[in-house]
């Protein structure tokens, strides 16, 4: 018995071509690279919802689909069955964002795909990703960012020290200001002795 493994790390290409199609509530990306061997599709969505706030709106990525060659060399050497395969999103929701904010986050999400290859897992990895597909202020201009949930985490990791050590430090201050404040009161009264030979002999 032979275990055969095949594995390829194929990254986005910056002379990808871009194509699009902008909507209200419907949006999609199609980038594709070598000679369209490799096509990636995201598909987004603007949906609204009611809360106990009132009524509010976001958009999500609500599909992705890779189509890949395993025929092509760069990335695909010795693949066992070469041709064209398709990995889509199975009912997906994922960089929730509230309407009219650009969504950010740098550090990497990985979405799972099901590929028509049922022999092949295919994963999508993201990272330092800035998207706005939907009330896009000005071209090349985004919204107010929206820091994903390991972004804002990663951040407060990052200030939670400094906060406690400011609120430590304060904490010190103060407790030094009550204690020569009291210092000062204590002082400035007349002591009482407490040693009873300083009293007067009375009788």
């Amino acid at each position: 018995l032979q275990l055969i493994t095949e594995q390829a790390d194929i990254p986005l290409s910056r002379g990808a071509e871009m194509k699009g199609k902008c909507g209200t509530n419907e949006s999609e990306l199609e980038l594709s690279w070598l000679d369209q061997a490799y096509t990636l599709k995201l598909s987004f969505v603007k949906e609204g919802h009611n809360t106990s706030r009132g009524p509010e709106a976001f958009w999500r990525l609500s599909r992705i689909q890779f189509t890949y060659d395993t025929s092509e060399r760069t990335y695909f050497k010795d693949a066992v069955s070469p041709g064209k395969h398709t990995a889509s999103s199975h009912r997906l929701s994922a960089l929730v964002t509230p309407a009219g904010r650009s969504y950010e986050c740098q550090a990497q999400q990985t979405i799972s795909l099901v590929s028509s290859d049922h022999q092949k897992a295919v994963q999508l990895l993201l990272s330092e990703v800035r998207l706005q597909p939907f009330d896009i202020p000005a071209d090349f201009v985004f919204s107010e960012e929206h820091k994903c949930p390991v972004d804002q985490r990663e951040q407060l990791e990052e200030t939670l020290p400094l906060i406690l050590g400011l609120i430590l430090g304060l904490v010190i201050v103060i407790t030094l200001g009550i204690y020569h404040i009291h210092h000062k009161l204590t002082a400035s009264q007349v002591q009482i002795p407490r040693d009873r030979s300083q009293y007067k002999h009375m009788g």
